[in-house]
């Protein structure tokens, strides 16, 4: 009788971390998008997030057919512990900087607008301004998601859900920086910044 063993996932070479907040409470809310792309990265290649470990819930797979393996990560942390996590599992694969896609919420960019850049400082956000501090550097690639500004206290504005006028860009902007996500990790930063970054009069 042959035992058939199932084929161990590849080992990733870019990891593509969603910032965000666990529990069902925080679900939809506009500090948690960076989730939200993870979430659809998976459900567009079937890579369910089924590991927890390293503080952090992933899953490991490809984004086509002959392109790198990614792990697809969301921190277990809470959102100004991010850091933790994404430390722990560059640690574990051995994935350098350079290599991890961070993906989160952005309140100077109007709702639905999504910028690539390939290095910089964390603004206002603790969950980058964790990651920075964890990996001690300011040298790799994020995705950033426009959620728009506050009319009064920041952290209720990222804790709220979107408006009903806002959910159809939202889900737009999940979309492009899923696109994004995956034109980084098969194309480079250079590549996925040409294509997503468009002028604003663009649609």
């Amino acid at each position: 009788m042959r035992i058939f063993r199932r084929k161990p996932p590849p080992q990733p070479e870019w990891l593509i971390v969603g910032l965000g907040n666990p529990g069902g409470e925080h679900e939809d809310t506009r500090h948690n998008v960076g989730f939200d792309v993870v979430r659809e990265l998976g459900r567009r290649h079937r890579i369910p997030l089924k590991h927890r470990r390293l503080q952090a819930n992933f899953g490991m797979g490809r984004l086509s057919a002959d392109g790198p393996a990614v792990a697809l990560v969301r921190p277990m942390t809470f959102m100004n512990r991010s850091g933790r996590a994404v430390r722990a599992l560059s640690s574990h694969f051995g994935v350098e900087p350079a290599r991890i896609v961070v993906v989160y919420d952005d309140m100077d960019l109007e709702v639905g607008r999504v910028r690539i850049k390939p290095k910089g400082g964390p603004g206002a956000h603790n969950g980058m301004e964790s990651v920075i501090a964890s990996l001690r550097t300011t040298e790799f690639p994020r995705v950033r998601i426009g959620i728009g500004g506050p009319d009064a206290s920041g952290t209720d504005h990222v804790l709220s859900r979107f408006h009903r006028d806002e959910i159809e860009p939202i889900r737009e902007a999940i979309q492009r920086a899923a696109d994004g996500c995956e034109l980084i990790a098969g194309s480079g930063v250079d590549f996925a910044m040409n294509r997503i970054n468009l002028p604003k009069e663009q649609p």
